[in-house]
This record gives structure tokens, sequence and C-alpha cells, in this order.
């Protein structure tokens, strides 16, 4: 007979999919039950708890919305009507933590129209057994599918296989060998997830009934009766341990020779060793999920970044690309689909909760893409205090090293070498992610135009100034470009005209127009002037100095550094024909605003 009995631990198994004789639906799990194996891990682990609710929160963001909203104001109301912020938030919490959603589409009467939308629990879902094509034509819906007995699975057809006026739409991504379901995409992390239950579990138990003996209390005179052992016990206890107290084993024996005796087996280095499975665990669910820094879910980091700032910054891009779009992405594919079938056509997007200052705009190139990435409304960010505000924060003040050695209104005529540059569609710059940014305040390094040039060892740089006088009906954008009295790159001057200011001033009413042309508008007073400087660092030349202005005027005509501008350039609107008001949009002939 063998007396030593070795525990088998429980390990981790894969869902498996099994596909009922009996039954017409496909069981999702040994026991049907892996959805709710899924929600224990949810529950239970701490780390992978948090993660699935940062992550929700992030993808759900400030809720749905369509960047065309203000232009199709009826559908955006369709849409809106259609999905309750409930029923999305619920299809983002399913889609993360159980790796699918579903939602319950009702149809009109007349099935011309999708009349409502509601989310539906997916763990109350099973397949049907696929068609010969391998298309799910239903689903079955129960309450408990481990009491089949007392509720009785509906069947309920899958979206677009019935005329029936519900239907179901099931929501997963693409799972390689998961006919039916799909993996949630934290799928290698669940043996750690349930690790760390473990891990809780046994410590709570170990503080709270835990059996480790440390001391033995022998009485050698007898053994006396049950009712006195107890008594005893707790007088022991009572004068020998507390709380924190250190664990006894009272004993009771005829005499010394028969005495108690405990071999002990020593677990010195246990605290040592559940840090380390528990810090083992942190680590290895924040890999399953996709984790790019623990920062991003306030946990200290130390990288190689130069900062904290700089980690969490480049983390948090990375994040947002790698695991909040493509959840996105399924589900505003989903939500297009129902409002397609309504004729309802949206470029719709989900608001980010992601500061704006963590936006990655290097290829933004329209106000749509901007709205889209940001999450900020077009009309937040149209007015000529914000666009005046967003090219200022973006300029720049001339350095110390810098020498102005001219400034004048920018030149009337043309060269081939500013055609040729003007022609060129302008590379997304800067400022278009300071527009996006106008709320932040933050400030950006300076950058080299390509209109600077380095002539015998001596650095041109050109910069504008927005020149002008202020008057008491100077519009918004003039002033406080006006009052600012920073210089700029003609490549963000240029850009500018990407972005409505002065909406309606633009051609045939277009909220866009060249800001480097004209300026403020129609009837608008000022121009932009020219500024050339020369920088010498590095050659011991005092800027101070009368003869390095000398120099550098010299260097620059022996050069060539000459770049001539268009005459609307250094012109104001209010001097130009029809006051500044382009030939598409016809205005009265009279001076309303400066």
């Amino acid at each position: 007979m063998n007396n030593i009995h070795v525990l088998k631990l429980s390990e981790y198994s894969r869902p498996e999919i099994k596909e009922s004789k009996r039954d017409a639906w496909v069981e999702y799990g040994e026991s049907n039950d892996y959805y709710q194996y899924l929600i224990d891990r949810y529950t239970n682990s701490t780390t992978n708890n948090a993660i699935i609710n940062n992550i929700t929160r992030l993808v759900y963001g400030k809720g749905l919305n369509a960047v065309d909203a203000s232009k199709k104001p009826n559908e955006y109301a369709q849409m809106m009507a259609l999905f309750s912020k409930e029923c999305i938030r619920h299809l983002v919490s399913d889609l993360k933590m159980l790796g699918q959603c579903a939602v319950q589409v009702i149809y009109s009467k007349d099935r011309k129209k999708i009349s409502k939308v509601y989310h539906v629990p997916v763990q109350l879902l099973r397949a049907e057994k696929c068609n010969e094509k391998g298309e799910v034509e239903a689903y079955y819906y129960c309450d408990n599918w481990q009491d089949l007995r007392n509720f009785t699975p509906k069947r309920i057809p899958a979206y677009g296989y019935s005329n029936e006026p519900i239907e179901i739409m099931f929501i997963r991504p693409y799972s390689v060998g998961m006919k039916y379901y799909s993996y949630v995409d934290y799928h290698g992390a669940l043996p750690y997830a349930e690790l760390e239950e473990d891990i809780a579990n046994y410590l709570i138990n170990e503080v709270n009934n835990g059996f480790s003996g440390r001391a033995v209390i022998n009485f050698n005179n007898g053994v006396p009766t049950e009712e006195q052992q107890l008594m005893i016990k707790q007088q022991v206890l009572n004068q020998l341990t507390g709380t924190k107290g250190e664990k006894v084993i009272i004993a009771f024996n005829n005499n010394l020779e028969s005495k108690t005796t405990v071999d002990s087996m020593p677990v010195n280095d246990a605290p040592d060793l559940y840090n380390t499975l528990s810090e083992e665990c942190l680590r290895k669910i924040m890999l399953g999920h996709n984790v790019t820094s623990p920062l991003l879910f306030g946990i200290a980091s130390s990288n190689g970044f130069s900062s904290n700032a700089d980690e969490l910054q480049n983390s948090f891009i990375l994040f947002d690309n790698m695991v909040i779009r493509p959840m996105q992405e399924l589900l505003l594919d989903a939500i297009d689909t129902i409002l397609g079938y309504n004729g309802v056509s949206l470029k719709t997007y989900f608001r980010t909760l992601k500061p704006l200052e963590f936006t990655d705009l290097e290829n933004v190139i329209t106000e749509e893409q901007a709205v889209e990435e940001t999450g900020v409304d077009a009309t937040q960010l149209s007015s000529d205090s914000q666009i005046a505000q967003a090219l200022i924060d973006l300029g720049e003040e001339p350095k110390e090293e810098w020498l102005l050695i001219d400034e004048f209104a920018v030149d009337y005529e043309n060269d081939d070498a500013e055609n040729e540059l003007l022609s060129k569609e302008p590379k997304q710059s800067l400022l278009s992610k300071m527009y996006n940014f106008v709320s932040t305040g933050t400030a950006l390094p300076n950058d080299s135009s390509k209109q600077d040039q380095v002539i015998d060892g001596i650095k041109f740089i050109t910069r504008y100034v927005y020149a002008g006088e202020n008057a008491p009906n100077t519009r918004e954008f003039c002033r406080k470009m006006m009052e600012a009295g920073k210089i700029y790159r003609k490549e963000d001057i240029l850009t500018m005209g990407s972005f409505p200011v002065n909406a309606g001033w633009g051609p045939k009413g277009a909220d866009t127009y060249n800001i480097w042309m004209y300026k403020g508008g129609g009837n608008c007073h000022h121009r932009w002037n020219k500024q050339v400087y020369a920088s010498f660092e590095g050659k011991g030349i005092n800027v101070n100095s009368p003869e390095a202005k000398k120099i550098a005027v010299k260097k620059a005509e022996k050069f060539g550094y000459v770049i001539k501008n268009p005459e609307l350039v250094s012109q104001r609107p209010v001097d130009m024909p029809n006051y500044g008001f382009l030939p598409s949009n016809p205005q009265p002939k009279r001076k309303i605003t400066r």
C-alpha cells in the first residue's frame, strides 16, 4: 500500500471547441463555459482586471462620433439614435474581455431600415454549426448554458441570413484555427492571470487560516479530556499569540517519551519567491496585453528614456496604433455596415482620451484627418483667435547670435527658384500639429527653412513677420498676429492655408484660402514683411559690431542670396483689386474691417 500521495496541480489548457452530435450549436470550452473562465480571470486577477478596464476606456474614449457630423446632421442623428452610448460601451467591454461581441439588429416591419441596435452579452450566445460553405447562419441565445433543462436555447438568425425582424451580428477578429469563436488578444497571458490569482488566494489563506507550526508546547503529565484540552489551548493562545503573533502547536502527551515531534519544511525564502512570482505575472500579463510601457498604467519604469514623459509619450503613440486602433476599426466596420443598410454614410471615429501632445500627426494632411486623430471637433479649432494662436505658438524669437541685416515688404516679383519652391505641395510641418494642439501651449523647437542658406560659412536665415497697424475694427486673427510680433518660416505660413481661417472667405465660400497671399482676408490692411538674418555662430565675429552687418551684406550679395516673393504677399488685401475679395466671392467695394 502506497501511503505517499502526490497532488497533481492544475494546469492551463486551451479552450475546446466541440460540435455536438446531439445539439445544433457549437460549445465553447470543455464544459461549454470558456466565457465564464475568461470572466473569472478578469474578476480574480488584479493586473488583468486593471489592464482590461483601462484598455476598454481608451478604446471607447469619449464615445462614437463622425468627422462629417456638421455636414450631415440628419445622418448623424440617425447614427446616435441607433447606437446608444451604453450599447457601444458594452460592445467595447465584451470585445476586449471576451474576444468578441454581438448586437441584436431589429428591422422595421418592411425591413427597409434597421430601427434599433441592442447589445447582446456575447457569453450568452453559441454559434450554430456552419453550413456547407462554412458560414454561420444563426446563433443560439441562452441565459444559462449550464442549466439547459430550465433554460432552453433560442435560435436567432445571423445578420444577413434571413428575412426575420431580429438578427444577430457577431463581431469578432480573425483567429487562426478558430472557425466559430476568436481567442482573446491576451490569450497567452491567461496562465499568468491564474497564477496571480493562486498567489493572492494562498497569501490570503496564509494570513487568515494558514497552518505553519513554528513552536510546540508539550504537556507531559497526562492527556486531559477534550473539553479541558480546548480550554487550555485557548488560554495559551490568548497569552502567547495575537493577530500578528507566532503560531504554536498544542500537544498533550502521556509522558515525555511520547511527546509530539514536528518535522519542519523551512520556507525561509517564501517572501522573495512570492515577490518574484508576482513581478513575473505582472510582466507577462502586460506583455500578453501588448502594453508598451508600465507607465501607461501608473507603474514606474526605467527603460533608458531621458525622462518618464518621453517614455510615456512614445509608448502611448505605439500602444494606440498597435492595440487601440485595431479594436476601434473592427467596431467601426460593423457600425458602418449597419449604417450603410439605412443609407447612412458617415466618417465615423471614436473621440480619443489621449492627450493632444501624445497625438501622432506626422502623416496628417487634411482637416478631417486631424479631427479624427485628435478627437477635437473642427468647430472647436476654427476661430480666428485659435488659428492665430496656433501660428503664434509656432513662431520664434530671433536668437541672440542672429544679426538682422535687412527688413522690407515682400518683393512683388517672382523668380524661377521661388516659383519652383511654391509649386510643390508643402510638406506637413509642425504648424499642422500646433493647429491641433492650440489648447496645450506646447513649445516647439525652431526648424530650418528651405530658404535658409549657408554662404561662405555664414548662415543666412529668412523669416517673415506679420506687419501693419492695429485699429479698433481689426480682425481678431490680425490683432493677435500683430501683438505677438514673432517671426515665421514660409513653409508654416503656406500650410496654414489647409485650415479654416475666417470661414467662408475662401473660393466659392470655402473655409480655407491662401493666408500667404491674402493674410486676414478681404479688406485686410496687413502684409508680410521679409526679414533676413545672418548668423556668425562659431566665426568669432561680434554681432553688435557695425562691421558685422557690412560683412554679412557683402557675403549675401556676392553669392546672390536673394529670394523674391509674389506681389500679393507684401500687398495689403485692401489695396488689391476688389479689396482682396476673391472674384468668386463678389463683395461691395467698401472697407469693413482691417
